[in-house]
């Protein structure tokens, strides 16, 4: 399959082949879900932590005594149901919310949903982001233009997560071009990862060849159980 590809000034410069491996993979439900849910709770901190009526300070002694006051039966200042007393039920620092997540599958979700982009148009191909130094003002003519040239104009309409720039390795001038834009995230494509895909519209792939190259490479190891199949 191919793909075009832009020159940054959002006019088209040829097409590119794109690899199978990459964008040639059903859409499975399960496994997408299994890797995003799987990540975002690697991610959490749990650092949320209350105290039980056994930790808060104080409640040593009996509000009053047990009997002839008229009042309920007490036996510390410090039970759930008082004001500054424990939490009951509330959330623990030793709860644990991280789990296995296996190389391959990992892999196999980020050819799927790579797949699934393309196949929804929202992968845009750049030939280079020739950003001598960091220039807000440049970014924004760029992205304006990609948005033209591919008549994609939620690229530059949308508000929130409209796109993922990859590049190959990191640039600073590029990185520092966009970083004032709420809309867009600049990443290596080393490090990018299924739910940051699934999280912007967009991806949009600077200096192609090398780029996918990278990203071959990390759904390399589906290529022997595949070859494997087929024999």
């Amino acid at each position: 399959m191919d793909a075009k590809i832009y020159t940054h000034e959002g006019a088209q410069k040829g097409s590119i082949t794109l690899p199978e491996a990459l964008f040639g993979v059903a859409w499975n439900n399960d496994v997408v879900h299994e890797v995003v849910v799987g990540m975002q709770g690697n991610a959490r901190a749990g650092t949320a932590h209350t105290q039980t009526r056994g930790e808060v300070r104080g409640g040593g002694k009996k509000p009053w005594k047990q009997k002839g006051t008229g009042r309920a039966r007490h036996g510390s200042s410090r039970s759930p149901i008082w004001v500054g007393g424990g939490i009951a039920h509330g959330p623990r620092s030793d709860k644990d919310y991280s789990v296995k997540i296996n190389r391959k599958v990992k892999a196999k979700a980020l050819a799927i949903v790579l797949s699934k982009k393309l196949s929804d148009n929202e992968v845009l191909f750049v030939e280079s982001l020739p950003m001598g130094a960091p220039k807000t003002k440049e970014g924004k003519v760029v992205m304006a233009a990609l948005a033209k040239g591919s008549e994609n104009a939620a690229l530059v309409g949308k508000r929130k997560n409209a796109a993922l720039i990859l590049l190959p390795s990191r640039s600073e001038a590029v990185e520092l071009s966009f970083r004032n834009f709420g809309n867009y995230e600049v990443m290596q494509a080393k490090d990018v990862s299924p739910v940051d895909l699934l999280t912007y519209k967009y991806v949009v792939v600077a200096e192609p060849a090398a780029a996918l190259s990278i990203l071959e490479k990390r759904v390399a190891v589906l290529a022997p159980k595949a070859a494997a199949k087929n024999n």
